[in-house]
Formats: structure tokens, C-alpha cells, sequence
């Protein structure tokens, strides 16, 4: 792929409100330079964290975001079940305050979920939040449900919790 492309994403705010929302926290032993990069660079996620299939941009855009796919595995012990989904990504590295990246799933399953990492600097390292929103999928009767009972605690909060735990390791090795 080459260099960016297109102007940065402007995602917005995250929604006020959302039928399922999942909430991963971490504090990581190692400045928020450190992991804030680890986090930006999805493309290199699948070298360092083993549930992670693939990550390619299908755009880019000059803050380091574009239009990403990603496939993952969600491991139920024995089993080890694909997913994929395709984002608008947009990266704030912090020069007007904390960093974040925001992204908004536009292609799989989670079409029209909004998802947010933050980052902290804390006295003992960095606090980071991924904070994931969504109405669940628009099917009828079921949608709702799947979406708050086996979506967002299964597969969302299964792999973002590993996402990052992994990329807590590598960071805390590095610093």
C-alpha cells in the first residue's frame, strides 16, 4: 500500500448511548508513547498478538488511520472461531491533549460499531480504555439479544481483553 491518501477521518464524538457497550481497562507498566504506538500500528498486531489473522489498510489517511480490515480467532478452548471485520480508523497522537484512536466498523457483523481507545499517563504508567458502542446487528427479533448477550461478551470484550493484554506485555518488555 502507499503512502496516505486522503484526508483523516473526523468520527466525532462517541454515542451518548448504546444497547451494548463492553468496556476493557488496563493498566500498562510503560509510557503512554510506548503502547500509544503499539496501538496505532494494527498493521504489525498479527506479529505480536496470536489471535490476530490479518491487518491491511485498504486506504490511508495522514494521521496514520484509513480504512482497515482486520480478521481475528476468538479460542473457546479446542476451537478457535474467525472474525473479521472491516473500520474507518482515525488517530489523535495527543498534541491537543491525550491521544486516542476511534473507530467505526463499516463492513461484518459489527456494522456501526463505535469503538474508542484512550489513553492516560498515570504514576505508574499508562491507563488504557477500549471502549466499545453499538445497537447490535438489524436482525428481527434476535439482533438485540446477540448483540448484548453473546456479541459484545463473547467475541468484543474476548478480543479486545486479549488485544490488550498482548499489547500490555510487549510494551511493558520494551520500556
Amino acid at each position: 500500500m502507499s503512502a496516505a491518501s486522503g484526508a483523516p477521518f473526523a468520527l466525532g464524538n462517541m454515542p451518548p448511548s448504546a444497547r451494548m457497550i463492553t468496556l476493557d481497562q488496563q493498566l500498562v507498566a510503560a509510557p503512554l508513547g510506548v503502547i500509544f504506538a503499539l496501538a496505532r500500528d494494527v498493521e504489525h498486531w498479527p506479529a505480536l498478538l496470536p489471535h490476530y489473522r490479518r491487518v491491511r489498510f485498504l486506504e490511508r489517511t495522514s494521521d496514520g488511520g484509513g480504512v482497515v480490515t482486520m480478521a481475528a480467532v476468538r479460542p473457546f478452548g479446542l476451537v478457535a472461531w474467525p472474525t473479521w471485520w472491516t473500520s474507518e480508523m482515525q488517530v489523535a497522537d495527543g498534541a491537543g491533549g491525550a491521544p486516542w484512536i476511534r473507530y467505526r466498523h463499516i463492513r461484518g457483523v459489527t456494522r456501526h460499531m463505535e469503538v474508542l481507545w484512550a489513553f492516560r499517563q498515570d504514576a505508574a504508567g499508562t491507563t488504557v480504555k477500549i471502549l466499545h458502542m453499538w445497537n447490535g446487528p438489524p436482525w428481527p427479533l434476535i439482533g438485540d439479544l446477540a448483540a448484548r448477550r453473546v456479541i459484545g461478551p463473547l467475541f468484543v470484550h474476548g478480543i479486545a481483553s486479549r488485544t490488550l493484554a498482548g499489547l500490555a506485555r510487549v510494551a511493558e518488555q520494551s520500556a
